[in-house]
């Protein structure tokens, strides 16, 4: 088969024939259809990213997938061939220990868990990949979506993790901060799936943000922040009617805590703040606002294997509406120029790629 192999990061990426993976016991064997790009592959290649940690050896990267179950291996039960399925990069070790080590496939891991990620190393990026059963979720009822269109519910399931962590309910009113990202836009469309009854997106990009109201509908409305935290808290809490039940942030590298102070300090009393994003300061707390407040700040890596599933029910039921996402699709052979692309589109592109 064909694949993208990185011999290391900032080494040689390489378009290669290399042996379609033989099915091992707790592994599935998937054809892919769709894989979709990380915004920041390209740097992650170059090796400008020095805090992720790749396997070791030459690998085949990619994250986030949907393909059909080609073979199944021994220990493997509910997973069919034929099955379509979506691919998740994030896998957790199935042992029964407290706490077990977790892995991005094709991407990177912690140092303690670099044995997993030895053990699955390669991505999506490929005309097949071979995954643990975990990372394997089982796509049927979804056949009116293209491949490329259901890969873009990857970029929905990092919010989700998110929202799950501080346990959106029905009839609650939202703050998501870093709403003109990638995923700070899908966690807008999400929040509005689970039945947030309103939902503030902030930002600093007013066409950004006018763009995501249009995606999620009536019940999103906008704040673009100023980088004053008192100003901007009470422009987020004059959207929401009032102090919010949650904030969910998602900023990307930013450089100083306002925009997360001010959408903490937006919470009403007995509010949470999840936090999902990239910050590069740290967060000063305001420790007896916060206990006056009983506010909780969540801190949320990734999702649990569970909400793929969960996720996935919401599209079939018609309550997520993944069509503001628009997939641009590039064959597998020009990943360099969509590794370019990738890293210039908007929060509502997402960069695909088909063997």
């Amino acid at each position: 088969m064909k694949a993208w192999q990185l011999d290391r990061l900032g080494g040689e990426l390489r378009f290669k024939d290399v042996p379609t993976p033989e099915p091992r016991p707790g592994s599935v064997l998937v054809k892919i259809e769709a894989s979709a790009l990380m915004s920041y592959l390209k740097a992650y290649v170059e090796g400008k990213l020095p805090a992720y940690r790749p396997p070791p050896g030459p690998f085949t990267i990619g994250t986030n997938g949907v393909g059909v179950i080609a073979a199944v291996g021994r220990d493997v039960w509910h997973l069919k061939p034929g099955q379509r399925a979506v691919l998740s990069s994030h896998f957790v070790a199935a042992e029964n220990v407290e706490d077990p080590a977790q892995v991005l496939i094709g991407l990177t891991s912690s140092p303690e868990a670099a044995a997993v990620l030895a053990d699955w190393p390669d991505g999506t990026l490929a005309e097949y990949a071979l995954m643990p059963a975990a990372a394997v979720t089982p796509a049927e009822g979804l056949d009116r979506f293209e491949a490329a269109e259901l890969v873009t519910i990857g970029r929905c399931i990092i919010p989700f993790g998110g929202l799950l962590r501080g346990r959106l309910a029905v009839g609650e009113t939202l703050v998501v901060n870093g709403a003109t990202g990638a995923y700070g836009t899908a966690a807008v469309l999400v929040a509005v799936a689970m039945g947030a009854a309103r939902v503030i997106a902030a930002g600093r990009n007013e066409s950004a943000l006018q763009a995501v109201a249009r995606a999620g509908g009536p019940r999103v409305a906008t704040v673009k922040l100023a980088g004053d935290v008192q100003k901007d808290a009470a422009s987020l809490r004059e959207a929401a009617g009032g102090g919010v039940h949650m904030a969910f942030d998602m900023v990307g590298q930013a450089r100083d805590p306002n925009a997360t102070l001010a959408a903490l300090h937006s919470l009403r009393r007995g509010g949470r703040l999840v936090l999902m994003g990239s910050m590069t300061a740290d967060l000063p707390i305001p420790y007896t606002t916060l206990m006056l407040n009983s506010w909780e700040i969540l801190g949320q890596f990734m999702y649990p294997a569970s909400a793929y599933r969960r996720l996935l029910d919401l599209l079939r039921a018609g309550m997520l509406d993944i069509s503001a996402i628009r997939p641009r699709i590039y064959p597998l052979a020009a990943l360099p120029e969509a590794m370019e692309a990738a890293a210039t589109a908007g929060n509502l592109e997402c960069i695909v790629m088909q063997p």
